[in-house]
C-alpha cells in the first residue's frame, strides 16, 4: 500500500506543478503590465484627435459652410465619442504581484484531498488489501486455510461493504465445514450484489447440505427464485438431481444432471455428475453410459481406449480415488474435447470417448483427426494437476470409428 500511495503522489506532482508554475511568472507579468500602463498614450492621442476635429468644425461654421444646428449636433457627437473612448481606457488599480498567492496552496490542498476522497470511493484499495492478505498467507511458513479465514474476517470488519471479502470467505467456510458461517457470508454478499441467480443457487446448495440434504421450505424457496431468474442454472439443477436420487427418482435425477452438465464450465464437476448418471442408470437397470456394453450407442467419431495402472503404482491410493481421462487436440490450443471419470478400483477399464463426453458443442472430438489422451489419478478430485497425482498420456491417437481395437493408456508416472 505504501508503494501505491507513493505512485499517487508522483502522479499528483505534475498537477501541483501546473498550479505553482504561474507564480514564477507573476512578477515579470506585473512589471510588464505596469510599464505598459505608465507609457500608454492612448488618452492623450484621443484628446488631440478630438481637438483637431473640433477646430475643423468651428472653422467650417465660421465660414458659413454649416448651420448653427448642424454645428451643435456635430460638436455634441465629438464630445460623446471622446467620453466613450476615455471611459474604455479606465483601468482598475494594478494589484501587487504577490496578490492571491495564498489561494494557490489552498487549491493544491483541495486537489490532494479531493483526489484521495475520490480514490477511497471509486478505487480498489480494499481489493489490494485482500490481495496482500492472500500473498502473506501463501508465503507464510505456517500458512493455512484457517489462517486465511482469520485474516479475511479482519478485513470483513474493516470493509464490510466490499463484496470481494464475502466472495472469498463463503467458499472457505463451506470447504472448512462451517455451514452457518458460509450461509451468513453468502447472504451478506447477496445484500451487496443483489439477488443474482448464481449467488442464490449457491446459497440454496449450502443450505441444502446443512439441512442434511433435505429440500426444506427455505431451500425450495431459493430454488424456485433461482429457476425463475435462470431456468438452466447448473448448481440448482445439480442440487435437484441429488435430492431426486436420494428419494429414488433416478430418471428425474438423470434428467436434472444432464441439464446441469449442459450449462457447466467446470470439467471436474461435469464428470462428477456423469458418474452420478451412470450410477442412476445402473439403479434403473440400464447400461451405464461409457461402459463397453454401450459402445454400440457411440455418438460421432471418437476413441476406444483401455485405461490401466502400472504395477509399481497399484497401492499408492484408495480404490475410490477419482481417475480423469481427457482427450485434447495435439497442439493444445482448444479446451478439453472429451472428459470421462472413473475410479481407481474400476481399472483396468475400457471406455469410448465421443460426443457424449464433450464439454460443449463448440469443443468436441469431431473437430480433430488425432488426439492426445491424458489420464490422471487425482486424490484431491481437482481438475488441475497436484503433487502426488499419478498420470499417463499418449499422443497421436486417431479419432474415428470406435468399433476396432482399443488404444492402451497406462498410468505410469507421478506428478512431482
Amino acid at each position: 500500500m505504501t508503494l501505491l500511495w507513493i505512485a499517487f503522489a508522483l502522479l499528483l506532482l505534475p498537477a501541483l506543478w501546473l498550479l505553482v508554475s504561474p507564480l514564477k511568472r507573476a512578477r515579470a507579468l506585473h512589471d510588464a503590465q505596469h510599464d505598459h500602463e505608465v507609457n500608454d498614450r492612448s488618452a492623450e492621442q484621443n484628446v488631440a484627435i478630438y481637438r483637431r476635429r473640433l477646430a475643423s468644425l468651428e472653422a467650417a461654421y465660421e465660414r458659413g459652410d454649416t448651420s448653427r444646428e448642424d454645428y451643435e449636433e456635430d460638436r455634441l457627437t465629438l464630445e460623446r465619442g471622446l467620453l466613450e473612448d476615455t471611459e474604455r481606457l479606465k483601468r482598475a488599480p494594478l494589484k501587487p504581484s504577490a496578490s492571491g498567492r495564498l489561494a494557490v496552496p489552498l487549491v493544491m490542498l483541495a486537489l490532494v484531498i479531493a483526489s484521495v476522497l475520490w480514490y477511497q470511493h471509486e478505487g480498489a484499495e480494499g481489493d489490494l488489501a485482500l490481495l496482500a492478505v492472500q500473498e502473506e498467507v501463501m508465503t507464510h511458513p505456517e500458512g493455512s486455510a484457517q489462517m486465511l479465514v482469520e485474516r479475511l474476517e479482519k478485513q470483513a470488519a474493516r470493509q464490510p461493504e466490499n463484496p470481494n471479502v464475502w466472495g472469498m470467505l463463503f467458499p472457505l467456510y463451506r470447504d472448512e465445514g462451517q455451514g452457518q458461517q458460509a450461509i451468513d457470508a453468502l447472504e451478506r454478499l447477496i445484500e451487496i450484489e443483489g439477488r443474482q441467480p448464481t449467488l442464490l443457487a449457491q446459497l440454496a446448495q449450502i443450505e441444502f447440505f446443512v439441512a442434511g440434504r433435505q429440500l426444506t421450505d427455505r431451500v425450495q424457496s431459493l430454488v424456485d427464485e433461482t429457476l425463475e431468474k435462470n431456468s438452466s442454472e447448473p448448481t440448482v439443477l445439480g442440487l435437484l438431481g441429488i435430492e431426486a436420487f436420494d428419494r429414488g427418482a433416478y430418471q428425474v435425477a438423470i434428467d436434472n444432471w444432464r441439464r446441469a452438465i449442459a450449462g457447466m464450465n467446470d470439467p471436474a464437476s461435469g464428470e462428477a455428475l456423469r458418474q452420478g448418471i451412470q450410477v442412476a442408470q445402473q439403479r434403473l437397470g440400464q447400461t451405464p453410459e461409457g461402459s463397453p456394453a454401450s459402445q454400440a450407442d457411440a455418438q460421432g467419431p471418437g476413441v476406444h481406449v483401455r485405461v490401466s495402472l502400472a504395477e509399481g503404482l497399484a497401492a499408492r491410493h484408495a480404490e475410490s480415488t477419482p481417475v480423469f481421462v481427457v482427450a485434447r487436440d495435439m497442439a493444445g490450443e482448444l479446451p478439453p474435447l472429451a472428459v470421462a471419470r472413473l475410479t481407481l478400483g474400476e481399472l483396468p477399464a475400457e471406455l469410448v470417448l465421443d460426443e457424449r463426453h464433450a464439454m460443449s458443442p463448440q469443443a468436441s472430438l469431431a473437430q480433430i483427426d488425432e488426439a492426445r489422451l491424458v489420464v490422471r489419478v487425482s486424490p484431491s478430485g481437482q481438475a488441475t494437476p497436484q503433487a502426488g497425482d499419478m498420470f499417463g498420456e499418449r499422443a497421436g491417437v486417431a479419432v474415428g470409428d470406435t468399433d476396432g481395437e482399443s488404444v492402451d493408456l497406462v498410468i505410469d508416472r507421478v506428478v512431482e
